[in-house]
C-alpha cells in the first residue's frame, strides 16, 4: 500500500470527475448500465428476477435462431476468435469479402465494407467521403455515430429541423450552388421511430446536386422487400449514394457496413481512419451476420410475426392514450414529457417485470422525455399480455 505522503495530489481532472452531477444522478437512480445474468429469448434475468425485454433492437428475434448460433460456432472452430488485425494490414479474410458481396447485392449497391462495430460504420459513412471544403446538411436528430463522423470530417455542418425537407431547402438556398454538399439522414430515427421523408430529400439532392448518406440501421431488415431497408422501401436505392447500417438490430449480432458504388468504397478505404485503423470483424460475428442475412431472404415468417406483434402493441398504447410520437416502426417511444414522470413510469414497469430504457433531455429534445421501447418478432402472446397489464399499472402511477 502506497504511503500517503507519496500519493499524487489531486489534479483538476480528478476534481471534475468526483464532482460530476450527471454521474452522481445516474448512480443514485440506477437507470443505466444494468447487468443481466441470463437471457432466453425475450426474457432476461437480473439479480435472480425475470424480466421481459421491451427495449431490444433484436427486431426479428434472430439472436437465438439455431442456424445463426451454429454459424458462429463453426466459424470459431475454423478460424479462431479473431483475425488479429485491421483490414488494411493483415486482418482481411475471405469471409469478409463473401459477406460484403452478399450485403451489397441485398441493398442494391456495387460494393460494401464491413466493420467491427455499427458505430464505426456510421461514422465512416461521413468521414470516408466528406472533406473540409464540403458543406454537410444534417438532420438535428441524427445518431451520435453520425455526429462523430461529422465532427471528425472538419466540414462545415448546417442542421435542419427533424425530418423537415422544407427547412433543408431554406438552408440550401443560402449556399453557393457550386459548393460540394452532402445530406446526412437516417432511414428510421431510432428514438422517434420516424421514417425519413426520403423522396422529398432525394428531390432536393437532385435539384442542388448533393451527395446523400443514409444510416439505415433501424430500417434494414424491417422495411422494403425482404427487409432491404428504407431506400428499397421507397424504390430509391439507386438515388442514395451511401447506405450504412449496423448488425446489432435485425442481423442479431455485432458489426456494421457501408455500401455504395465500387469507386466510393475504394475511396473510403483510402480516407476513413475508422476504416483504416479499426480491427477487422471477427469470424463469428461475420458468420452470424451472413446467416441472418440469408434467413431474412428465406424465412419471411419473422417479419410477418414482427408486424403482427407491432399491431397489437400499438393498439395497447393507443387504448391507454399514450403519446408514441407518431412512430411508424417497431421502435416506439412513450413520450411523457417530464423527467419525473419518465422515472416513475419506468420504475412501475420494472415492478411488473418489464424492462425498458429511459431517454431524457438532452438525449431527446426538451419536453420529449420518454421511455424507449421496441417490439420484436420474439415477443409471445403471453409477453404481450404481461406488457399490457404493466402499461396499465405504470400509467396509473403517473
Amino acid at each position: 500500500m502506497a504511503l500517503s505522503f507519496l500519493q499524487r495530489s489531486k489534479t483538476p481532472i480528478h476534481a471534475r470527475i468526483q464532482s460530476d452531477d450527471a454521474t452522481r444522478l445516474r448512480l443514485k437512480y440506477d437507470t443505466y448500465y444494468h447487468i443481466f445474468e441470463k437471457q432466453e429469448g425475450t426474457r432476461v434475468w437480473k439479480e435472480d428476477r425475470e424480466y421481459i425485454m421491451l427495449s431490444s433492437n433484436d427486431y426479428l428475434g434472430l439472436t437465438q435462431h439455431p442456424k445463426v448460433k451454429e454459424a458462429g460456432q463453426k466459424a470459431i472452430q475454423q478460424w479462431g476468435s479473431s483475425t488479429t488485425g485491421a483490414r488494411l494490414a493483415n486482418g482481411g479474410r475471405i469471409f469478409h469479402q463473401e459477406l460484403e458481396e452478399e450485403l451489397a447485392a441485398f441493398v442494391g449497391k456495387e460494393a460494401c465494407h464491413v466493420f467491427s462495430a455499427g458505430y464505426l460504420a456510421c461514422a465512416s459513412s461521413v468521414t470516408g467521403f466528406a472533406d473540409r471544403k464540403d458543406i454537410l446538411f444534417a438532420d438535428k436528430n441524427l445518431h451520435s455515430s453520425l455526429w462523430s463522423g461529422i465532427k471528425l470530417s472538419g466540414a462545415r455542418c448546417e442542421r435542419f429541423s427533424h425530418n423537415n425537407p422544407r427547412h433543408l431547402r431554406e438552408l440550401l438556398e443560402y449556399e453557393d450552388k457550386d459548393d460540394p454538399k452532402i445530406f446526412v439522414l437516417e432511414g428510421v430515427y431510432s428514438m422517434e421511430g420516424h421514417i425519413a421523408k426520403l423522396p422529398d430529400f432525394i428531390d432536393l439532392a437532385r435539384e442542388f446536386n448533393a451527395f446523400v448518406v443514409v444510416d439505415d440501421a433501424h430500417g434494414f431488415g424491417v422495411l422494403g422487400s425482404e427487409g432491404r431497408g428504407v431506400c428499397n422501401h421507397f424504390e430509391l436505392s439507386d438515388e442514395v449514394d451511401v447506405i450504412c447500417s449496423s448488425f446489432s438490430k435485425s442481423l442479431a449480432g455485432s458489426g456494421g457496413f457501408v455500401a455504395s458504388n465500387e469507386d466510393a468504397i475504394n475511396y473510403m478505404r483510402s480516407h476513413s481512419k475508422q476504416t483504416i485503423f479499426s480491427a477487422a470483424l471477427s469470424p463469428a460475428s461475420c458468420a452470424c451476420a451472413k446467416e441472418a442475412l440469408r434467413i431474412l431472404q428465406h424465412e419471411p415468417e419473422h417479419r410477418e410475426r414482427l408486424f403482427k406483434n407491432l399491431e397489437r402493441y400499438r393498439s395497447i398504447l393507443s387504448e391507454l392514450g399514450l403519446d408514441t410520437w407518431e412512430s411508424e416502426t417497431p421502435a416506439i417511444p412513450i413520450v411523457l414529457g417530464e423527467k419525473e414522470k419518465v422515472y416513475y413510469f419506468w420504475k412501475a414497469l420494472l415492478e411488473k417485470g418489464i424492462y425498458t430504457i429511459i431517454s431524457i433531455a438532452p438525449g431527446v429534445p426538451p419536453g420529449k422525455d420518454l421511455i424507449r421501447t421496441a417490439i420484436s418478432a420474439s415477443h409471445t402472446e403471453e409477453d404481450l399480455d404481461r406488457i399490457e397489464e404493466a402499461m396499465h399499472y405504470a400509467k396509473s402511477k403517473i
